[in-house]
């Protein structure tokens, strides 16, 4: 079986020096089991994807910044007859932060979210009053890294208002009651492997700021979860990640229960370093996914 390993052009920019080097180090650990697999940039137009039977959507991640190009490059893996881990329909459906509507339709706690369309002219005023906050975050219905990210308070509502106008001219936005929690306690990120729990870290922003990602200045704090936490985190994937390699949920904890911020089944880090057990439970869950569809071996 040979197994495309998808990463991104221009590795390093939406990275910062942690815990080693994810990427090489899975990647070399897969290999060190006996795979057959090949880094491949899912732009590259020279990759025949074809000559492929599985492939591994690791680090993709620049895709929210071409995404009619990652949509068409779905489509060609698709056609290639390639397996895609994770599946293409959860991908696509994952790719645009509407799905936080399906995942609250289903009765699981979400942060509240009211998105911003197209080609509109949203009431600002109105989102706070209807989130009783004086804060909102407001960010990219497909996005990731924090790409537009900003906070807005009420008073600056005539100021930031154009701004907002001027990027729905471009794409969906959503704004967001600011959590509190996620800058004084953090936020949580639990780590699956083919519907199994595998490990979990707390990620927290710098002083100063609200964004959590460690590229941006936030640290990393490996975690065993309560049992009460982990029931709460496992419903999202079992309800919205059935057929995944991975997920990871990441969500803060508001009055004892897990609010979700986002269900990340595209292009987490996934913290391996965090865990001595994660680079095995991640080949366990493959090895587990492949063998359940293809007879015999296939390593």
């Amino acid at each position: 079986m040979k197994i495309a390993y998808i990463t991104y052009e221009d590795e390093g920019k939406y990275t910062a020096p942690v815990g080693g080097d994810e990427e090489g180090d899975l990647l070399r650990f897969l290999s060190s089991k006996g795979l057959s697999v090949h880094k491949e940039v899912w732009t590259d137009p020279a990759v025949r994807w074809e000559a492929y039977d599985l492939a591994l959507l690791k680090s993709p991640w620049d895709y929210f910044d071409k995404i009619g190009s990652f949509y068409a490059w779905l489509d060609t893996i698709r056609a290639a007859g390639v397996r895609l881990l994770n599946p293409v329909e959860v991908v696509r459906w994952n790719s645009d932060k509407h799905y936080l509507a399906d995942i609250a339709a289903a009765g699981l706690p979400v942060t509240p979210t009211l998105f911003l369309e197209k080609d509109t002219r949203p009431d600002l005023t109105a989102c706070f009053d209807q989130f009783g906050t004086d804060r909102l975050i407001v960010k990219p219905c497909v996005s990731g890294g924090s790409k537009n990210t900003f906070a807005l308070t009420r008073e600056q509502v005539a100021e930031s208002s154009p701004r907002v106008e001027e990027l729905l001219k471009q794409e969906a936005f959503m704004a967001q009651p600011f959590i509190e929690e996620i800058r004084t306690e953090g936020e949580w990120s639990l780590l699956f492997f083919g519907g199994q729990f595998s490990h979990c870290v707390l990620k927290k922003a710098k002083p100063g700021d609200f964004r959590v990602q460690h590229y941006l200045g936030g640290t990393i704090h490996p975690q065993v979860p309560a049992a009460d936490l982990l029931a709460q985190a496992s419903a999202y994937v079992e309800q919205f990640a059935k057929g995944c390699l991975y997920a990871r949920v990441d969500g803060t904890l508001i009055n004892g229960r897990f609010v979700l911020m986002e269900l990340e089944l595209i292009e987490p880090f996934l913290f391996l370093f965090t865990h001595p057990e994660s680079f095995e439970n991640y080949f366990r869950a493959l090895d587990r996914m492949v063998l359940s569809t293809v007879p015999g071996p296939v390593f």
